[in-house]
Order: structure tokens, then C-alpha cells, then sequence
């Protein structure tokens, strides 16, 4: 009896758990490696180009999810960052999610998803101003260039990373 290894439902959770688990994992590194330019006022988190993957497949919500949980404990702002971050995080992925779904053009779903993610650093602009007194819209936008920064940068490892390796599986 040859049965794939697909077929088998303990090693496809396997499968989907390690590639949860090692999405998660990246983001925590990169974002704790670039530490420096990962929090704060002025942030370019490139781990946030792991946003993309979302849009390959729904597995990385959760690892993303999780990747932003872990690393903004790191963050000097970490009481607020953990779970705002975390819930924010899920929130602009499963709307990216939906928004994109009937996208055809990989690089305009892409283009949306990094826009509607640096609109969304309203949350980390509100955190800021309440733990740290910046100003709220000032510190929105210059967050909000960050991570449109930070999504293009990433947006371009991304789209050729799959053109290399099939996400979607």
C-alpha cells in the first residue's frame, strides 16, 4: 500500500505546523536581529515583507500572528504591543486576505496589501501616544512610511522568492 505523504493527516499537520512554526520564527529573528530599527517612532521592521505570505496561503496568518506576538515582546512598549500588535496584526491579514482574494495581479495584491498595512500603523501610533506622549497623527505617518517602506523592500524578496519557491503549498 504507497500512500503519499500528503494523504496521511498526522504529517500534513506536521507539515503545516512546522511551516506555521518556522514563518513565526523568522519574523521573530529578523525583527530582534534589526531590534534597533524594529520599534519605536522610526521603525522599518523588515520582518513585515512576511506579511506577504498571507496572500499565498491562510497558514501564515496564524505564523505571522504569532511571529508579531513573540518579537513585540521585545519591544520597549511590549504591554500594549503584544496584544495590540498581535490582534491588529491578525486583523489587516485577514483583511488583506479578503480584499485580495479576487486580485488576478500578484504585484497590485501586493501593492494593496502594503497599503492597507501602513494605514493600519494607526494602532502602533496610538500605543506611542499613550506610553510615550508622541504626537498621534505625526507619529502615524512617519510609522506609516516606515512600513510602506519596509513592504516595498520586502515586497520585492517576496515576489522573487516566489518565483522560486510555490507558497502556496
Amino acid at each position: 500500500m504507497n500512500k503519499s505523504v500528503s494523504s496521511h493527516p498526522s504529517r500534513t499537520s506536521v507539515h503545516e505546523l512546522t511551516k506555521v512554526s518556522l514563518v513565526a520564527a523568522l519574523y521573530f529573528v529578523v525583527t530582534v536581529m534589526l531590534a534597533v530599527i524594529s520599534f519605536g517612532a522610526i521603525q522599518l521592521r523588515l520582518s513585515e515583507m512576511f506579511n506577504y505570505l498571507a496572500l499565498y496561503h491562510k497558514r501564515y496568518v496564524v505564523a505571522v500572528t504569532l511571529g508579531v506576538v513573540f518579537a513585540n515582546f521585545m519591544s520597549p512598549t511590549w504591554a500594549l504591543d503584544v496584544p495590540i500588535g498581535g490582534i491588529a496584526t491578525f486583523l489587516v491579514l485577514v483583511l488583506c486576505r479578503a480584499v485580495t482574494k479576487n486580485m488576478k495581479n500578484h504585484i497590485e495584491k501586493m501593492a494593496v496589501t502594503a497599503v492597507i498595512f501602513a494605514i493600519s500603523m494607526f494602532t502602533v501610533a496610538g500605543q506611542l501616544h499613550i506610553l510615550l506622549d508622541l504626537p498621534f497623527f505625526y507619529t502615524w505617518f512617519i510609522v506609516g512610511v516606515g512600513e510602506l517602506l519596509s513592504m516595498t523592500v520586502g515586497g520585492f524578496i517576496i515576489y522573487f522568492v516566489s518565483k522560486k519557491i510555490d507558497l502556496t503549498k
